[in-house]
């Protein structure tokens, strides 16, 4: 998928709803961790991960860039770093204008009134004045992947970010997440329409007969119920 049909089809998605998606599809989602949060919620990201690692010096930000392609998001992999702003309003400013999608951190960022003004999307777990003192030695997959928590991302992945977190997809299965996504985004919005015209949950997932069911089954779960009759609020 190209990144434009990316985003478009993202508009009106969440994070929430393709991690449900993913378990829908039996894939599992590969979250990034607590406390990666954009600077301003209102913003979103969804593109093609350009992942790399980060040892101290900007060159490697630099170095990827020259590879980039318009609306790919920048995955960094400071090590979930705190002690030191990373991405400041220069490498923000130079993604801005290569026409990236926006900046993932796994780590801190600074600058962040530039960085608010610039309108890039970014996330990462927050702010750090300072930046890097050092100069690490160098992997020699620096450019091919980055660590974000518990996941590895690589350029084969489509980065989503919302208000909720980020989350990583495979190219291949992105497709199929986002159509599935979507359908679970229709029937809870039918749900939330019934619930306002007067039916409530309850009714519309028929727990009384779940109930009277698991009376007479103990081991009958509500997912097994929902399956059932087709719900959507549980997986």
């Amino acid at each position: 998928m190209e990144n434009d049909k990316i985003s478009k089809s993202f508009s009106l998605l969440s994070t929430p709803l393709l991690a449900d998606a993913c378990i829908r599809l039996g894939l599992p989602p590969r979250i990034g961790p607590p406390g990666i949060k954009l600077i301003d919620r209102k913003m979103r990201i969804a593109g093609r991960s350009l992942p790399c690692q980060h040892f101290g010096s900007v060159d490697i930000f630099l170095e990827i860039m020259e590879d980039a392609n318009n609306g790919d998001v920048l995955v960094v992999d400071n090590g979930g770093r705190n002690d030191e702003g990373c991405i400041g309003d220069l490498i923000a400013l130079e993604a801005k204008e290569r026409g990236l999608g926006g900046i993932v951190v796994w780590g801190s960022h600074r600058d962040t009134k530039e960085l608010m003004d610039m309108r890039l999307p970014i996330m990462s777990y927050g702010t750090y004045p300072a930046g890097p003192q050092r100069v690490d030695p160098r992997s020699s997959d620096a450019l091919d992947l980055a660590r974000f928590g518990g996941v590895t991302v690589i350029r084969e992945d489509v980065v989503f970010g919302d208000s909720d977190g980020v989350l990583f997809i495979s190219i291949e299965n992105t497709p199929n997440v986002l159509e599935v996504a979507n359908r679970i985004m229709e029937r809870e919005q039918s749900q939330s329409r019934r619930i306002r015209d007067g039916k409530s949950l309850s009714e519309q997932l028929q727990l009384k007969s779940y109930l009277l069911a698991r009376e007479k089954n103990p081991s009958v779960t509500f997912r097994q119920h929902l399956r059932k009759i087709g719900g959507a609020v549980e997986e």
